[in-house]
């Protein structure tokens, strides 16, 4: 049910101001509205009635009776929250072993997932087409209002045609207008969105990076660089000021095919040998420690699970070694590239970094130039599901620039 709404006063009743107060409470960053007065620059009326506006939409809630902070002096602030009962977005990931799709709400909060399935379909069609009818069945049952869409593939996504142009990993063909097809998909579905449906789509190691850099371990970064395993395969990804670096087409940060065994490596899917795709993915490491693949749970599952069970068999910790030297060499060389402030790795290469920390911060030191004048710090990833909140993040971009453009009636 759309809230009864009292509009505040004043010139456009604050409206320039909204998006970024919402971004601001989104993300954490104005949790009081004294400290959203001083984000905004604005005056203590003035971030009232934005606050008020935004509460209206039902897209945060006002705690006009907080409890005083201890040692706080004078009255204290009201509370800015993200509303818990408030509209939701439909994010959805595809990934070499199935497909999941959410509903997740501001803050980056999952407020429901389905099953999700174990089996992609060459034709993109039939598996957006389940993922849009696992999500309409997850709206019809929580009864949530739905303000957009977001998909996360694990391709490359050239712009600005939605085109996935390397789904190395899926059998489906390159150049798959995934965009267009979840467009098209998400029209058919029924869902009742607020405004028209559009159907938002991205890179999966680039969203998780999205993700991480406004509400997980990149939270404060100017020049963040992600890298992650997928459940096949490694991504990455830059975060600079805020904002994704996709370069001129959509394409950047293709960080698997840095070559890191060039001598001995493995065969790629690009048609290269030794990168980083096919030398420290959950295949390689499960290959490294003489350990065959099962088709009981996915690869990344099995790699991550064979090193936090069994790092003590000589033949794991020589695996990990091996794939830590090779992740480290290949971190070494981004960092010479890009001089990041803060480096986050996600799927098995954060449970390698869990495993062998002072190895491979060793060797990116001892292998960059950056490294060794001073530290980047290495970290893992914060968020479960980074991806699914990072195509989330895709949706609720327009309602983060224009919150009444979009919910309005």
């Amino acid at each position: 049910m759309t809230p009864t709404r009292t509009r505040p006063a004043g010139p456009e009743r604050g409206r320039s101001a909204l998006g970024p107060a919402l971004e601001l409470v989104h993300t954490g960053r104005a949790p009081t509205r004294a400290v959203l007065t001083s984000e905004l620059g604005v005056t203590r009326a003035t971030a009232g009635a934005v606050a008020a506006e935004l509460a209206a939409l039902g897209l945060i809630t006002v705690d006009s009776r907080p409890a005083a902070a201890p040692g706080h002096q004078g009255r204290p602030s009201h509370g800015l929250a993200v509303n818990p009962d408030g509209p939701v977005v439909l994010a959805a990931q595809v990934h070499a072993d199935g497909f999941r799709a959410a509903l997740v709400g501001l803050g980056g909060r999952i407020v429901a997932t389905a099953p999700g399935c174990g089996t992609v379909p060459e034709d993109p069609g039939h598996v957006l087409a389940a993922v849009v009818a696992e999500g309409a069945e997850l709206l019809r049952a929580t009864g949530r209002r739905c303000v957009g869409a977001g998909l996360a593939v694990p391709s490359a996504v050239a712009e600005p045609d939605g085109e996935a142009l390397n789904p190395l990993h899926l059998a489906w063909p390159v150049g798959a207008p995934v965009r267009r097809i979840f467009h098209e998909c998400l029209a058919d579905s029924g869902i009742g969105f607020t405004a028209a449906p559009r159907a938002f789509t991205g890179n999966d190691v680039n969203l998780a990076a999205l993700a991480e850099h406004r509400h997980g371990a990149g939270r404060g970064s100017a020049h963040l660089l992600c890298v992650a395993t997928g459940h096949r395969g490694v991504g990455g990804a830059l975060v600079l000021d805020g904002r994704l670096h996709t370069g001129s087409a959509g394409l950047a940060l293709e960080v698997g095919h840095l070559t890191v065994n060039p001598d001995e490596g493995l065969p790629c899917h690009c048609g290269s040998r030794g990168c980083l795709d096919v030398e420290t993915d959950p295949l390689a490491l499960l290959t490294a420690a003489g350990r065959a693949p099962g088709p009981e749970v996915s690869l990344l599952r099995q790699a991550c699970e064979l090193v936090r069970d069994e790092y003590a068999d000589p033949a794991v910790a020589a695996a990990v070694a091996v794939l830590v030297d090779r992740l480290g060499l290949g971190l070494a060389g981004l960092v010479n590239i890009l001089n990041p402030d803060r480096i986050i790795l996600g799927g098995l290469h954060q449970t390698l970094l869990a495993a062998a920390p002072e190895r491979l911060r060793a060797v990116v030191a001892d292998r960059s130039l950056w490294g060794r004048s001073g530290e980047v710090p290495v970290l893992e990833c914060a968020l479960d599901h980074n991806s699914l909140v990072g195509a989330a993040e895709l949706a609720w971009q327009p309602v983060l620039d224009d919150p009444l453009g979009v919910l309005e009636p």
